[in-house]
């Protein structure tokens, strides 16, 4: 590793009984960086995420995470590393409060009341630190978790879909503190299903079935997929016909409606344009190019693996 990653792993591998869940996954993330990590349900981010943080020893690979080897520190690594999962993991039937004395005590922090108090400031739950836990929205059920998560004082997060279940203002606050944090030091690894919260981190990585297939920034990533796209315009009946008519014809690799407007993306620019100007001269909508969307590769890279639970 060197100085500049916090996170140096390569060919990961982890199987559970005959399944491949993490196939040969290599991955760099620099200090101070703010990774995404995309992928389909089942595709191993969590797992590769465990594997990083010293909850899985990995059949296979090898790698540093803050300097520290993965194969024989993970006790190490757990301590300096703040890790939230998908779930809401805290007493229900506690207070904000509780739950993060108790989260203290299990980093032994000392003094605890201190780092409690701290945090709940830093976090802005001190005026709800007596509301239980179990009473909480989602957006303040994640800004606890997301309390309990830096109250140590961790140089890595290592954020498991932070974000499910959350309203957009919570998810827009969410995200302006990891930026806040991210231009203090803290590196961050998220994974994410929402596009918008993948085009806010610095670099991306899509895994797919276990195996990585895709990283670098948005613009990289949409950029190397090679994919061509073009809107049709007209009226609901029309762009419904033209998607009937443009469904499986050459060029076409994927047909999205959005309204009265028909997205149309394909690798083969030149089919796909042909396709696409017929459908719209016979259901008489308008055609332009527009920018492919890291949607659109997603769900073409999503299309391209193979599903290792088959």
């Amino acid at each position: 590793m060197t100085p500049e990653n916090a996170i140096s792993v390569q060919g990961l591998v982890k199987r559970f009984g005959n399944r491949t869940v993490v196939d040969q996954v290599s991955l760099d993330v620099a200090a101070g960086e703010i990774a995404g990590f995309l992928g389909p349900n089942g595709s191993g981010k969590t797992t590769t995420i465990r594997l990083m943080c010293g909850l899985l020893t990995p059949d296979a690979g090898s790698g540093t995470v803050l300097g520290r080897d993965i194969l024989s520190e993970g006790a190490a690594i757990k301590r300096e590393v703040g890790y939230m999962t998908q779930r809401f993991s805290f007493y229900e039937d506690l207070s904000i409060e509780e739950n993060l004395n108790f989260v203290a005590g299990l980093y032994r922090l000392r003094p605890a009341r201190r780092y409690v108090r701290d945090t709940l400031e830093d976090l802005g739950l001190t005026s709800r630190r007596h509301q239980l836990a179990g009473s909480l929205s989602g957006g303040w059920k994640q800004r606890l978790a997301l309390a309990a998560c830096i109250m140590h004082k961790p140089r890595l997060l290592m954020l498991d879909e932070p974000t499910a279940g959350v309203d957009p203002k919570a998810r827009r606050e969410f995200w302006d503190e990891i930026h806040t944090r991210a231009a203090e030091g803290l590196t961050v690894l998220v994974s994410t299903h929402y596009m918008d919260e993948a085009e806010r981190c610095h670099r991306i990585n899509y895994i797919a079935y276990g195996r990585l297939v895709a990283r670098g920034t948005v613009d990289e990533v949409v950029a190397g997929a090679g994919l061509t796209t073009l809107v049709l315009n007209g009226t609901a009946a029309a762009t419904a016909a033209a998607a009937k008519q443009l469904r499986g014809a050459p060029g076409v690799a994927q047909v999205a409606p959005f309204g009265t407007t028909l997205h149309v993306v394909g690798h083969d620019a030149a089919a796909l344009r042909a396709s696409a100007e017929a459908a719209a001269k016979s259901t008489g909508s308008s055609l332009h190019d527009s920018e492919t969307s890291l949607e659109d590769v997603f769900i073409q890279l999503m299309g391209a693996a193979q599903d290792n639970m088959q």
